[in-house]
């Protein structure tokens, strides 16, 4: 459900496992989210490396909790933390 006016960033590549594993949660928690697909040349991946420190995907920017974070589990973990039925 990728929505323009969102406070969560999710930086991915096209049909990478890692990427889709967050886009699931994302959906099951029903949270929308704004999708910027990155360059598939890790050495060029500097859109992201700029946002998270690494060059590495996924990586999120949750502009609601100043949280930026790449590694799917570390994502998925979060996301389920602070958006769950225990969380905000």
């Amino acid at each position: 459900m990728p929505d323009q006016t969102t406070d969560i960033t999710l930086y991915r590549l096209q049909a990478c496992p890692f990427c889709e594993r967050v886009v699931r949660t994302l959906d099951e928690l029903d949270l929308s989210y704004r999708s910027r697909f990155i360059e598939p040349m890790h050495s060029e991946r500097n859109v992201v490396k700029r946002v998270s420190g690494a060059r590495t995907v996924p990586a999120i920017v949750d502009e609601t909790t100043g949280v930026t974070m790449s590694e799917s589990a570390n994502i998925v973990e979060y996301l389920e933390t602070t958006y769950g039925q225990g969380g905000a």
